[in-house]
């Protein structure tokens, strides 16, 4: 039996801000989490590729605001940062 993913763990190093913005930035990771492993089944973000976060971004959020979706973006660069990717996403 696997341990589900720890996303807390996962993001502890790039967090900063109130305790608000953190756990804002924790729900939407895992919200993003969710979307991908259950399109794709990849549970870690470790396996996630550029083209499976464009997908949530241009997809799976498309019907909601526009300052929704740039929350979402804000949590995708910690994301990427934290993976040490160069991913650039914009609205």
């Amino acid at each position: 039996m696997s341990m589900p993913f720890d996303m807390d763990l996962f993001l502890e190093g790039v967090l900063i801000g109130s305790h608000a913005t953190r756990q804002r930035h924790l729900s939407q990771a895992k919200m993003i989490q969710a979307a991908i492993a259950k399109r794709w089944q990849r549970e870690s973000p470790w396996t996630w590729q550029r083209k499976h976060v464009a997908w949530f971004l241009e997809h799976y959020m498309r019907r909601r605001c526009e300052a929704t979706r740039y929350y979402y973006v804000l949590t995708v660069r910690l994301l990427a940062r934290r993976l040490g990717r160069s991913w650039v996403f914009t609205l």
